[in-house]
C-alpha cells in the first residue's frame, strides 16, 4: 500500500488518456493514421495486414440478434463484482470473524483472500453468465459456446507457461540471494540513490523482451526488495520502480498479451498498433524514469 503513490507510470498514462481525448492533440504516428482515416476514410494503412482470422467466429454478426451493449457490460461487471466477493470468500476462514465490527472484518477477509483463488472463481462466473445471457438472446447456441470457450482457453496456454517459467525464476533467485549478491557488488560503483531508476529501467527492459508484466513482477521484485534493504534505499520506492517498470515495459512490448488482444480486438495492423501507441507511452515512462532519479535523491 506504501508502494503506491509512487507507482506513477500507470497514474500518468491514465492521465493521458483523458489528456488526448480531450485536447485531440494527437502526435507521431497516431496522428498520421488520424489524419489518414479522416481525410482518405482509410481505417487502415495500405500494406497493412489486421490481426485477426478469418475463422474467429465470434467477431461474425449473429442476424437473429440484436446488438446491445449489455451482452459486453453484463459479463465484465459480473467479473469485476465477483473479485472483491470472491476475496471475502476466501479470506473469510483465515480471520477471527468473531471480534470488531463487520466492515472491519470484510476488509481483513480480502486482505487475507487468495488472489489466484478469486481471480478463477470470477472467471468462471462471468463465463457461466455469459453463455446463459447468449443462449437466451439467441446470439450463440451450445456446441459454438463450448468451442469459443476452448479456442480462448487455447491461446493462453503460452502465457500460462512463460508465467510458470518466471516464477520458477524467481523463486531461484530468490533461494540464490541474487539480489543480496547484485547489490553487494554493485555497492562500490552503484549510488544508493540510483537504485530506484536502476530498478525501473531493468524492469522495463524485462517486460519488453518477454511481454509480461507479471512475470516481471516475480522476477524483479525478487530482487528488488533485497538491493534496496541493503542498500538503505526508500523500500516502497524500489517496489514501485520494479511495478512501473513492468508495467510500462508491458504496454510497449509487441509481444505482449495485452497488445496483442488490443490489436485482436481492434482488428487492426499489430505492428501499427504497437507504432501509434509507443511515444505517449514514452512520454509517461521518460517523466516517470526522471521522477524515480529525483526521488532517489530526496528521499
Amino acid at each position: 500500500a506504501s508502494a503506491f503513490p509512487f507507482n506513477f507510470y500507470p497514474m500518468l498514462a491514465v492521465a493521458m488518456v483523458f489528456y488526448i481525448i480531450f485536447s485531440g492533440r494527437d502526435f507521431g504516428p497516431m496522428k498520421k493514421a488520424e489524419k489518414r482515416a479522416k481525410d482518405e476514410g482509410k481505417l487502415i494503412a495500405d500494406g497493412a495486414t489486421p490481426m485477426i482470422s478469418e475463422d474467429v467466429t465470434l467477431l461474425e454478426k449473429v442476424d437473429s440478434a440484436v446488438p446491445k451493449a449489455s451482452n459486453m457490460i453484463i459479463p465484465i461487471g459480473t467479473m469485476v463484482l465477483m473479485m472483491p466477493c470472491m476475496l471475502v470468500y476466501t479470506g473469510w476462514q483465515n480471520i477471527e470473524t468473531t471480534t470488531g465490527s463487520l466492515v472491519g472484518n470484510v476488509l481483513n477477509a480480502i486482505g487475507q483472500g487468495s488472489g489466484s483463488a478469486s481471480v478463477l472463481y470470477s472467471v468462471i462466473t462471468a463465463l457461466l453468465v455469459s453463455s446463459a445471457l447468449y443462449l437466451i438472446r439467441g446470439i450463440f447456441k451450445g456446441k459454438e459456446l463450448v468451442d469459443l470457450t476452448i479456442k480462448g482457453m487455447s491461446g493462453m496456454v503460452t502465457l500460462a507457461l512463460l508465467m510458470v517459467m518466471a516464477f520458477a525464476i524467481a523463486s531461484l533467485c530468490k533461494s540464490l540471494g541474487t539480489g543480496i549478491y547484485v547489490a553487494e557488488i554493485s555497492k562500490a560503483w552503484l549510488s544508493p540513490n540510483l537504485v530506484p531508476f536502476i530498478i525501473f529501467c531493468v524492469s522495463c527492459f524485462i517486460a519488453f523482451s518477454t511481454g509480461t508484466s507479471w512475470g516481471t513482477f516475480a522476477i524483479m521484485l525478487s530482487i528488488a526488495i533485497p538491493m534496496a534493504q541493503s542498500f538503505d534505499s526508500n523500500l516502497s520506492l524500489a517496489i514501485a520502480a520494479a511495478i512501473g517498470g513492468g508495467v510500462f515495459g508491458d504496454h510497449c512490448s509487441p509481444i505482449s498479451d495485452t497488445s496483442i488482444i488490443s490489436s485482436m480486438a481492434s482488428a487492426s495492423d499489430h505492428i501499427d498498433h504497437v507504432k501509434t501507441q509507443l511515444p505517449y507511452a514514452l512520454v509517461a515512462g521518460s517523466i516517470t524514469a526522471f521522477a524515480y532519479l529525483i526521488l532517489g535523491f530526496i528521499l
